[in-house]
């Protein structure tokens, strides 16, 4: 299997719910728009994930739900396989299961819970997802998913999570050539399995204009960062410019990576669905 050969996947990452007529607009809009995937966060001061994601696979009969990411530390295996299994049921088989280790120190602290050296969160991140795994492959567990595989995404950029994902299944911002090497890595550690693995990539700047120069600049500015408006705009995880350009430059990336399945954040969802069209029309999927 060639690096450009798995069709693109895009999901959107919903940042609030609000109230339930808003919600559902907000899920239907979502499916207009070419996403394939709803996706839902896990973090304190938002809503819960897997009451969110029922109630989206419920607005929408096509898309996918997904949380993106668990933190392994709020829950525990037979819980997860539970509500997994719970809303696969729901939505008729289309929930994915996105997990990390969490990283937010404060989160950690207001939920009461140890907020462990980074070795032991991903013992635990590894435990939590083989007991969920075991839990749900077993005839004997009820619920039952209706998946006989419900699809795992793990969420992080170290080696260990890397090497965890590439063996049971996602990147942080980078710079280019720090993101090559981690791409790299992970790819090495799939080994065999590397071209068989969906692997996916969150965009945290998404901005379709026909002056990104000037859009870098804005960010620099914003963020206070010392780099050049084209150091900027090179980062792996940022997409500004035309519309055909930011295509462009997705494919390449498949072709260079084999990353396929591409996330943005909720308020960009629409400005980027003409990329997400053009990439249809490339696949020929549309």
């Amino acid at each position: 299997m060639s690096l450009a050969s798995r069709a693109f996947r895009f999901g959107v990452n919903m940042l609030a719910v609000g109230d339930i007529t808003s919600w559902r607009d907000r899920v239907r809009r979502a499916g207009e728009l070419g996403y394939d995937v709803l996706l839902v966060p896990d973090h304190l001061g938002i809503p819960s994930p897997w009451p969110a994601l029922a109630v989206a696979a419920q607005a929408s009969g096509r898309l996918r739900v997904g949380t993106f990411v668990l933190n392994a530390a709020f829950t525990n295996p037979a819980l997860l396989a539970r509500d997994a299994a719970t809303v696969d049921q729901l939505s008729d088989g289309r929930v994915e299961i996105g997990i990390g280790t969490g990283y937010a120190r404060e989160e950690f602290e207001s939920a009461g819970i140890d907020y462990l050296a980074p070795g032991r969160r991903v013992d635990h991140l590894a435990a939590t997802v083989q007991k969920a795994r075991s839990l749900l492959s077993d005839p004997e567990f009820t619920p039952r998913p209706v998946q006989a595989r419900i699809p795992l995404l793990l969420g992080g950029n170290g080696d260990r999570v890397l090497r965890l994902a590439s063996r049971d299944g996602a990147l942080s911002p980078l710079a280019a050539a720090e993101f090559a090497e981690r791409v790299a890595f992970a790819r090495d550690a799939a080994g065999e399995r590397a071209d068989a693995i969906e692997w996916n990539l969150l965009m945290q700047i998404v901005a379709v204009t026909d002056d990104p120069v000037a859009v870098a600049e804005e960010h620099i500015a914003r963020w206070e960062l010392t780099m050049s408006p084209q150091e900027f705009l090179d980062l792996p995880s940022v997409l500004i410019g035309p519309a055909p350009d930011l295509a462009g430059r997705l494919v390449e990336l498949r072709a260079t990576t084999g990353i396929s399945y591409i996330t943005v954040l909720e308020p960009v969802c629409e400005q980027f669905a003409p990329v997400i069209a053009r990439l249809r029309e490339i696949d020929g999927t549309r």
